[in-house]
């Protein structure tokens, strides 16, 4: 048996709370064996009954809300708070993407013009899809990728993050129970070298990652080798962007949620705050900096906890290097700045002022409780700024007028744009990015198209 590397180390006291083997080459073949051979039956199986295991899947995340947080909690230090929502938002997806599977998959005319006959467009599996997911929502990364895929007919194969074996039995165990065949849904604890093996197999037909630009330039060069499908979500470094008529309370409120949800550890966080004009600046900075002192950091199973550990200690030695480097390069800390004393990956919330282009917290993703203030002498600036960056998944622009945050968001460079609110995600609505952020669009109905075959049929008249 190969060594171990999926463990549950529970970042709140550094200790070891169980592993999981890692899978052989030959378990992951037999694995791709069985999903190989299910796809057809799989594909057969009436719309209808796809909808309503799926239905049975969104009752089982709402019925087990309390278990699952408890999970993702000792995991990766997710809040309590954090967590219970991304156990009811991943619900929510399996739920949407139930309701709308009949109209997403109908058959789609085609107009002939004046040509006798009809033609449609009909969505279809492709067949055998890898997913290789991230530690930081355990449960609803799998559940935008597994959802809209499952109902289309798809058969899955399942790597989660070595940090989330728990999580990833549990979420297995909750499709077998709503009805989803086992040969049709399998975790693998398997490693990178078995992702590996599994592209470059034929019977396998794409592959969805979430995780690190490096990750997903592996996966995607691998991908690209093989010509299969590939969709990767993948790094941000996402600009948060104030006017100088913008509601500076809510802006603050705003720009705390959309920093500090799972302790910073989020793909499409606020991380840089760009503020137009001295007087925005001079506003919002010292409000925002008395309400990051505010936050409560301690215990992830205390529901008054904001901040908790991040997912390693290496993770957290990680963001207090990216914060001393900008200190010792003349970086101003606004409030935070040094780890607490005791146990616990915990790094303290941050705002970090006085940046410049030579600091790698200039254009760089910080993956923790760390924000990052700019000041800008106009729009022109502040977009100079805010597309100065390898980036672009999202972005965010805060205005009274309406008007003047779009003008300002057309000049993004990124896949996703919130006016006068805190980032996020919802079911209904599509995420995804550009430039080195990846490629791809999942949730709303826009994950059903990723990977299907879009089959044109055409009927003589």
């Amino acid at each position: 048996m190969s060594e171990a590397i999926y463990t549950v180390t529970n970042p709140a006291t550094g200790e070891v709370e169980e592993t999981f083997p890692t899978a052989t080459d030959d378990e992951v073949m037999a694995a791709l064996e069985r999903a190989y051979a299910a796809r057809e039956r799989w594909r057969k199986v009436p719309l209808e009954e796809k909808i309503a295991i799926i239905e049975r899947v969104a009752a089982e995340y709402d019925s087990r809300q309390e278990e699952l947080a408890r999970i993702i909690g000792d995991e990766m230090g997710k809040p309590y708070g954090d967590a219970t929502g991304e156990v009811w938002l991943s619900g929510d997806i399996h739920a949407y993407n139930a309701k709308h599977a009949p109209e997403v998959l109908a058959d789609e005319e085609l107009d002939l013009g004046e040509r006798d006959g009809r033609a449609y467009m009909r969505k279809e599996p492709v067949g055998v899809i890898v997913g290789v997911m991230p530690w930081n929502y355990p449960y609803y990364q799998v559940a935008r990728f597994a959802a809209p895929n499952l109902l289309l007919g798809n058969v899955i194969l399942l790597k989660h993050a070595p940090q989330c074996p728990r999580s990833a039995k549990v979420i297995e165990e909750i499709y077998h129970a709503a009805g989803v065949p086992k040969d049709v849904y399998q975790n693998l604890y398997a490693t990178n070298e078995q992702i590996a093996m599994l592209i470059d197999d034929p019977r396998v037909q794409g592959v969805s990652l979430t995780g690190s630009e490096r990750a997903g330039s592996a996966v995607g060069e691998r991908a690209g080798r093989n010509l299969k499908k590939a969709v990767l979500e993948l790094g941000g470094s996402d600009p948060f962007i104030v006017l100088p008529d913008a509601d500076i309370d809510k802006a603050v409120e705003d720009g705390i949620l959309g920093r500090f949800e799972n302790s910073g550890q989020a793909c499409n966080a606020a991380k840089r705050f760009i503020l137009i004009g001295d007087e925005t600046y001079d506003k919002f900075v010292p409000k925002f900096a008395e309400a990051v002192a505010g936050l409560k950091m301690g215990d992830p199973h205390d529901e008054s906890t904001n901040i908790g550990p991040l997912v390693t200690e290496a993770a957290a030695k990680g963001i207090q290097a990216r914060i001393d480097d900008a200190v010792d390069a003349g970086a101003e800390v606004v409030v935070g700045g040094k780890r607490p004393d005791g146990p616990g990956a915990y790094v303290t919330p941050t705002v970090l002022a006085g940046v410049t282009p030579q600091m790698r917290a200039w254009s760089e993703e910080i993956f923790g409780p760390v924000a990052v203030m700019y000041k800008a002498a106009d729009e022109d600036e502040a977009v100079r700024i805010a597309n100065d960056t390898l980036f672009g998944l999202g972005a965010s622009v805060h205005s009274s007028d309406v008007d003047a945050a779009l003008r300002v968001a057309d000049r993004l460079e990124s896949g996703m744009v919130s006016i006068n609110e805190a980032p996020g995600s919802s079911s209904e609505l599509p995420f995804g990015g550009v430039k080195r952020s990846g490629f791809g669009r999942e949730l709303g109905t826009y994950g059903f198209d990723e990977f299907c075959n879009k089959r044109m049929i055409r009927i003589a008249g």
